[in-house]
């Protein structure tokens, strides 16, 4: 009488697998890292037009840099698995030995992921700190740039469907196209008319809520001469996607030329403004209308 086979069993491996995977792994992010955080980081918007544009930009290439080793430890794990451990022709398809409950695995997996937290949270914290970080803040901003008492005052205005601008020290000078001098701390006052929208001055490296009521202020420092596209990054009604302009940042000699343009051309319609603060008005109107003694010029 013919003996039942025996059940399969899997050879015996000596080989250690997981130290090949974490000599490969080391030897990949030692080459990728650099190369990534030197050569691709700096490619990541928003550039550098700014100091907070700057900013960003050396957050993206820490970034890259601290995510490039997980990813070459995920690839070197599946590509050498496929390798080493996939199924050839004519073999029999057998189970590996389970792994379970390695606590060193574990207490390294939990210091790993604890260590990366804390340092990310640490990171983001002190660079948002910096500079105004180019993000709204409220009326009262706790994160200010080193010169933020000499600021250059712009107050944006969104509403349905566009963006005004409105220059405070000139005049109480608006423009529906955002001008800022190069090389200048700018706070910038975001508010809204109507429907909550976004501001978002996408090479400044600034992205700031615009609610109606709200006085939500920016800081940005300008560098050398530049344009700029400017978006509505909140959902705002029909023609929401069509809220874009384009900005300028120019020296100092042009940003005057064309403030004085901008006084000449808009002169007719200046009665039916706010007044200006040289003139004991509010500087940052949150509702824009009109003062009922001025409404007829």
């Amino acid at each position: 009488m013919a003996s039942e086979p025996s059940a399969a069993t899997s050879p015996s491996d000596s080989t250690n697998h997981g130290l090949r995977v974490v000599v490969v792994w080391l030897v990949l992010s030692a080459i990728a890292t650099p190369l990534v955080a030197i050569y691709v980081g700096p490619l990541i918007p928003p550039g550098n037009a700014t100091v907070q544009g700057q900013g960003q930009t050396f957050d993206n290439q820490v970034m890259t840099a601290f995510v490039t080793p997980i990813l070459c430890l995920l690839a070197v794990f599946f590509a050498y698995g496929l390798i080493q451990f996939h199924v050839r022709r004519n073999e029999a398809i057998l189970d590996g030995p389970p792994i379970r409950n390695d606590s060193q695995i574990q207490l390294l997996w939990i210091v790993i992921t604890t260590v990366m937290v804390l340092f990310l949270a640490g990171f983001g914290t002190y660079e948002l700190l910096q500079d105004g970080s180019g993000g709204g803040q409220g009326p009262n901003p706790i994160a200010l740039p080193a010169h933020h008492q000499d600021a250059f005052q712009v107050q944006v205005i969104a509403q349905q469907w566009q963006f005004t601008y409105r220059y405070p020290s000139l005049g109480g000078l608006e423009s529906n196209q955002l001008y800022l001098p190069a090389n200048t701390t700018v706070a910038l006052h975001v508010t809204s008319l109507d429907a909550i929208h976004s501001f978002w001055a996408y090479e400044l490296g600034v992205k700031a809520d615009a609610n109606p009521g709200v006085d939500n202020v920016a800081y940005v420092e300008t560098k050398g001469p530049t344009t700029f596209h400017v978006r509505c990054a909140e959902l705002c009604g029909l023609w929401h996607p069509y809220m874009f302009n384009n900005g300028r940042v120019v020296d100092s000699a042009q940003f005057q030329a064309w403030a004085s343009q901008q006084q000449r051309v808009y002169a007719s319609i200046k009665p039916f403004m706010n007044k200006p603060e040289s003139e004991g008005g509010a500087p940052y109107a949150k509702t824009y209308f009109p003062e009922p003694d001025r409404r007829a010029g």
